[in-house]
């Protein structure tokens, strides 16, 4: 893995985020509530993620912000 670091600008919009959006542990819950999910699907087949489907939902929002925070290239700027 190759780590570098964060410009200023992508550390304000992560404070931005873990302060005035999601708490952090929140955000780990979201993160491992998909994990756990896609692991038993990849694991036991689909029959899975059908229970799921509402968490996935919503984790798959904020992994999306949390990426688009990481690297913005939806912002239609």
């Amino acid at each position: 893995m190759i780590t570098e670091n964060l410009s200023k600008e992508v550390e304000v919009r992560l404070k931005d985020f873990f302060i005035d959006i999601i708490d952090p542990k929140d955000m780990a819950k979201s993160i491992r509530q998909v994990n756990y999910a896609l692991s038993l699907c990849s694991m036991r087949g689909c029959e899975t993620l059908e229970s799921e489907l509402s968490n996935i939902d919503d984790n798959f929002y904020w992994l999306n912000r949390l990426a688009e925070i990481l690297d913005p290239y939806l912002d239609a700027e």
